[in-house]
């Protein structure tokens, strides 16, 4: 009971929802890097929200199912369709590049056979925990589906992506003021949201180097190494901003300008290689009403 890989794309990994709370251990959430796309593709085949799936980076997998089952595509364009459908026993899937965003995720019914590291199926590649072996999936590789089919039934309909909102906004990215945001004088914190930034292409699920300018501080002073947040924009000492992604280091010593609001974290998982990002400085009450307004419209979505 087990999909073959065919090809693996450019990186497949198995994500979940992550592993919270292990920040003093060390250990990031790590965790699916479009989140909301998991939970739909989980709610189509009708698993858990967070059942382990296959995040896939660019250039999806092909895979061979060595039994019949429900799977759905969700994220990027051009490998996600975001509806269920029955793929039958020795059938193979191309899921193809990703257009319209950079990653694409493939839930299969059930769930995907892997053990649990700290409560979570998530691949953490810097230090090859969870997921399988710990690593990014190879052509050859066989992973194990449980047995049986238990859940809810798969919906019968698509969702529309569009229909969540904030997600498929092309807009700036709404940020709030981040620990240090004092550290820099109001015209750089105007600058930050001024410039469109292109995404470097040394970026990765640890973090999104953003290129176009420097952020210049008040003072060359360090802060003390303190926990760091999902979301945040460090500024390195050369001043380009780096936004920590999801298998950020869970400390970091670069001051933090400003931090991306939860609702709007998923879509840093869709940011490519030279795609350009800008940001919008929002108060706290807006964000909660923001992240508010997201997970009450999917109760009724994904009911």
């Amino acid at each position: 009971m087990s999909v073959v890989v065919v090809e693996p794309g450019f990186l497949t990994t198995v994500q979940d929802l992550g592993r919270p709370g292990h920040a003093a251990l060390g250990v990031s959430a790590a965790g699916a890097a479009d989140p909301i796309a998991l939970r739909c593709g989980n709610r189509l085949v009708g698993n858990d929200p967070g059942a382990p799936a296959l995040e896939m980076t660019l250039v999806g997998a092909t895979l061979r199912f060595e039994r019949a089952t429900w799977i759905a595509t969700t994220g990027a364009t051009g490998s996600a369709d975001w509806k269920a459908r029955r793929v039958g026993d020795g059938e193979t899937v191309a899921c193809g590049p990703c257009r319209g965003g950079a990653r694409a995720y493939l839930c299969v019914r059930g769930g995907i056979d892997v053990p649990r590291v700290l409560g979570s199926a998530s691949t953490h590649l810097a230090t090859r925990l969870g997921g399988f072996a710990g690593r990014a999936l190879r052509a050859g590789d066989r992973i194990a589906l449980p047995e049986g089919e238990a859940g809810v039934a798969p919906l019968e309909r698509a969702l529309d992506p569009r229909a969540i909102p904030g997600y498929a906004d092309a807009g700036p990215l709404r940020v709030v003021d981040g620990p240090q945001a004092g550290w820099f004088d109001s015209g750089t914190r105007e600058r930050l949201q001024g410039l469109s930034w292109e995404v470097s292409e040394a970026c990765d699920r640890m973090g999104i180097r953003l290129e176009g300018g420097a952020l210049a501080r008040l003072d060359a002073r360090e802060p003390l190494t303190e926990g760091v947040a999902l979301g945040a924009i460090q500024v390195a000492s050369g001043g380009g901003p780096i936004v920590l992604f999801v298998d950020h280091q869970t400390t970091g010593g670069y001051p933090k300008i400003a931090n991306v609001i939860a609702a709007d974290l998923p879509r840093l998982g869709r940011l490519r290689p030279r795609d350009r990002v800008r940001f919008r400085r929002v108060e706290l009450a807006a964000a909660l009403r923001a992240l508010r307004e997201r997970e009450e419209a999917l109760v009724g979505i994904l009911a």
